[in-house]
């Protein structure tokens, strides 16, 4: 049975539960699940399938290698201007819609290393804002004050981690895109330096200047 607390999702807190054996990557999933079931702050445009979220912690926990990921279990959101392989890309303007036969490769690397993809999130449309409202998906209000503004264009990655959804979460930053929002939900806002991480798979607001940014709750994390 799941416990009756919901875990702290920090990367901390996950590795003590796992290593304790209180919790699994089901049971995480089955927190996620639930805790994704509404979202009244508009932070999410495309949150996968339960039965699907299921299945890949189920597949995770029988590798026999599960142990030595460095990501093992921890559940993840991907700003919707990045992809998801299977998953309608949009960047927040559904006009502009595909879907990806692969993963970005920042995602890829995810995945790979034992990280859940849970879906979506909001944006300003084509990552272009930095207040969280200019979504067809709906304006993403603040995770400490709905009625106030999220902050953009990363708005619903930065919400999902402050509401404790998810561990982390990807954004993009241009020129504050990631920061902004990680600043106005309490978060840590990593924009990497540019070139680091791969930009292959990401929409572009301005090539030369995009990096993927990460959102944490706390600062070991993004490291």
């Amino acid at each position: 049975p799941m416990p009756a607390s919901p875990l702290s999702l920090s990367l901390h807190s996950l590795r003590a539960a796992y290593a304790a054996g209180s919790h699994t990557p089901l049971d995480v999933i089955e927190q996620v699940i639930t805790a994704t079931a509404t979202d009244p702050q508009h932070a999410w445009i495309h949150r996968r399938p339960a039965q699907d979220l299921r299945a890949e912690a189920r597949a995770l926990m029988a590798r026999p290698d599960a142990t030595t990921l460095p990501l093992y279990g921890v559940p993840f959101a991907i700003k919707d201007n990045i992809d998801l392989a299977g998953v309608p890309t949009t960047a927040g303007c559904p006009a502009f819609a595909f879907t990806p036969e692969r993963s970005a490769t920042v995602v890829q690397r995810l995945v790979n290393a034992g990280a859940i993809p849970i879906g979506k999130t909001n944006l300003d449309q084509f990552a272009t804002g930095l207040n969280g409202t200019r979504s067809p998906f709906g304006a993403c209000g603040n995770a400490f004050d709905p009625a106030r503004v999220a902050g953009g264009s990363s708005s619903g990655s930065a919400v999902s981690v402050a509401l404790g959804q998810v561990s982390f979460s990807l954004g993009t930053d241009t020129a504050g895109s990631g920061r902004v929002p990680a600043a106005f939900n309490q978060l840590v806002g990593l924009k990497p330096t540019l070139g680091l991480l791969s930009g292959r798979g990401v929409v572009p607001a301005c090539r030369t200047l995009d990096t993927v940014s990460i959102f944490t709750l706390t600062a070991d994390d993004a490291a």
